[in-house]
């Protein structure tokens, strides 16, 4: 495994982030307690995870699942970089109480320790805000990580799903503020196919010593080598993927893709993985195996080289929207 810092800080983070958004809904504990020691073999020390997810009447259950298996010993605690996110509503299903959700001091104090109840631990590596609270001033925010970091409940604070501006907003304020180091890391939607991040956010995350994490690498599993899958009858295609498939043009797009990396004897997965880890600013990519066989192919990817020829020929096929603001001012 090669290992990377996380953004700005001394934090040494694997170039794998391990998404564990199925364990539970479709991975039961079991295996997911093998995937996750599998993948501490294969040396990847960075998980992550959120309080939601579970989703509906299990919200919650993903990091349960994860705390039993700290709480196997180990060292498996003391080996991972523990990443969870705060921010949707974590009250009864269906019931929307006041106070329960977004970034508000007293959710973040709520959210937190439930989180780390959960977790089985005393403290979270990096505590992610979800998505942006357009209610919630960024002074409030950082006062109440702050208390947390003097706590010793949060060591770190990152943001996923934010804007370029948003990501410098808060920042900002933290730098005003003195003490704080302020958002250490980005997650984002960020994948061959899916590029505008190139525009705002990973432009801002650079200047402001944020690591890039990107979620959805396979852009749900459109890159997964998804047209060669449905030729073999290995697989129906669902959900993302289906629907982008629907249009004859994303068709062509991925057809082309599939026989370059044919072409070059690459598997797609493979590709898409090793693609992410050549971008600047990039920390790692999320990968969320629902098998051992999935983290074997994720793997792979991190010795994978591609080459200047084959590089050029994705970048024809998925162009990205170039910097800003030229992209969209001339």
């Amino acid at each position: 495994m090669k290992y990377t810092q996380l953004g700005r800080t001394g934090l040494k983070v694997s170039r794998l982030v391990l998404g564990t958004m199925n364990f539970g809904p479709q991975t039961d504990e079991a295996d997911s307690h093998a995937i996750m020691d599998a993948a501490l073999d294969a040396g990847i020390n960075f998980f992550d995870t959120a309080n939601v997810y579970g989703w509906g009447e299990n919200k919650g259950r993903t990091e349960s699942i994860i705390g039993n298996w700290f709480a196997q010993g180990g060292g498996r605690r003391d080996k991972v970089v523990l990443a969870t996110k705060v921010y949707g509503n974590m009250g009864p299903d269906g019931e929307v109480w006041p106070n329960h959700d977004k970034l508000s001091a007293v959710n973040i104090r709520r959210a937190v320790d439930a989180s780390l109840k959960r977790l089985r631990t005393d403290y979270i590596d990096l505590y992610q805000f979800h998505h942006i609270d357009r209610n919630t001033p960024f002074e409030e925010i950082w006062q109440a990580i702050d208390v947390l970091v003097q706590q010793g409940k949060v060591l770190y604070a990152g943001s996923s799903n934010f804007p370029g501006y948003k990501i410098a907003q808060a920042n900002e304020v933290a730098a005003r503020r003195g003490g704080t180091i302020g958002l250490v890391s980005e997650q984002c939607l960020y994948n061959l196919a899916e590029r505008r991040a190139e525009m705002e956010v990973i432009p801002a995350a650079q200047d402001y010593g944020l690591g890039v994490i990107p979620w959805s690498p396979l852009h749900g599993g459109l890159l997964g080598g998804v047209l060669k899958k449905e030729v073999q009858g290995a697989r129906r295609t669902t959900g993302r993927a289906a629907e982008s498939l629907a249009d004859p043009a994303v068709r062509a797009q991925v057809q082309a893709y599939e026989d370059l990396l044919d072409k070059h004897g690459v598997e797609p997965g493979e590709a898409a993985l090793a693609w992410l880890l050549t971008r600047p600013g990039v920390t790692g990519p999320i990968v969320g195996p629902r098998t051992a066989e999935q983290l074997a192919s994720a793997l792979r990817a991190v010795e994978l080289e591609l080459s200047a020829e084959l590089l050029t020929g994705l970048d024809e096929i998925f162009p990205g929207p170039g910097p800003s603001p030229e992209a969209f001012a001339w």
